[in-house]
């Protein structure tokens, strides 16, 4: 009898290690990571851009680099995930609130400006800053303001309604070009064959960082708009809108958000705006 037991015994150990095994797996979490918590065991997917540099570049070895690329992951780790458990995913603009709909990535961070439209669709952490836009043109330029643009010949990327608002609100008589990236743009401007690219001061400042363009452009401050760039979330999930916004505050505090920005966007002179108070829009 005693033996019998002793079996019995056993065979329950063996159970009750097989339901851990089941339950726990590699830390429990979906595909995206896991739920609003820690990230234990478990990978988690970050939407990014690839293209900007100084904001989200895919470098030629693999890696990743950029202000948004910082900030989310000392978000990850605040929500308890290492680095190399971090994926990154390419997330194109037109495709954010579909790629969150979706679970295709847990959270966004992409130049993804919070407005009013998107928030119907999606919730935002932050902001985490405040970009406007402005006006790239090189060193020995003579465009101070805006109305310099008149007769100009001004460069935005195609799709973008930057160069239009610029022409519509400003100078009515720019000359719009549109092309198919910034680096065009960027390679207009060293040719003298483009007076000047607009978009985000925040963009403009992560390409004019680049070791190939150091010393040859200049933003112009002009402020055209106000940017409150955020952390998207799917809709409704509260919980983690409330740890990134913890976790943001916390990297404003010990100083690392600010060495994220002079690290990408330093060599630009960048008048950046200081840390935006989270939960705060400025229209």
């Amino acid at each position: 009898m005693k033996l019998r037991k002793v079996s019995a015994a056993a065979a329950t150990a063996l159970v009750l290690a097989l339901t851990a095994t089941a339950c726990g797996g590699d830390g429990g979490g979906d595909s995206n990571g896991s739920g609003s918590g820690s990230g234990g065991g478990d990978k988690i997917k970050i939407g990014i851009k690839y293209d900007q540099p100084g904001l989200g570049l895919k470098e030629p070895d693999g890696s990743f680099s950029g202000f948004d690329v910082d900030v989310a992951t000392y978000v990850a780790k605040e929500l308890g995930y290492e680095p190399n458990q971090i994926e990154w995913v390419e997330t194109k603009s037109a495709d954010r609130e579909n790629a969150l709909a979706r679970g295709d990535v847990k959270m966004i961070a992409a130049t993804y400006s919070i407005t009013d439209e998107r928030k119907e669709k999606v919730d935002f952490a932050g902001p985490y800053l405040l970009a406007h836009q402005d006006l790239l043109v090189k060193k020995d330029s003579d465009i101070k303001k805006g109305t310099d643009l008149n007769g100009k010949k001004l460069c935005s990327v195609t799709g973008s309604t930057s160069a239009q608002n610029v022409k519509d609100k400003i100078a009515p008589k720019a000359q719009l070009q549109q092309l198919g990236g910034y680096s065009e743009c960027i390679a207009g401007l060293q040719s003298d064959q483009l007076d000047a690219l607009t978009t985000d001061d925040a963009i403009l400042a992560g390409f004019a960082a680049q070791d190939q363009y150091k010393g040859q452009f200049k933003l112009t401050g002009l402020k055209l708009s106000n940017e409150n760039y955020g952390i998207g979330v799917k809709k409704g999930d509260t919980e983690l809108v409330n740890k990134i916004n913890d976790a943001l505050e916390k990297m404003v505090s010990d100083k690392s958000w600010e060495k994220a920005v002079e690290k990408n966007f330093g060599p630009a002179d960048y008048k950046h705006e200081p840390a935006p108070q989270i939960g705060q829009i400025v229209k």
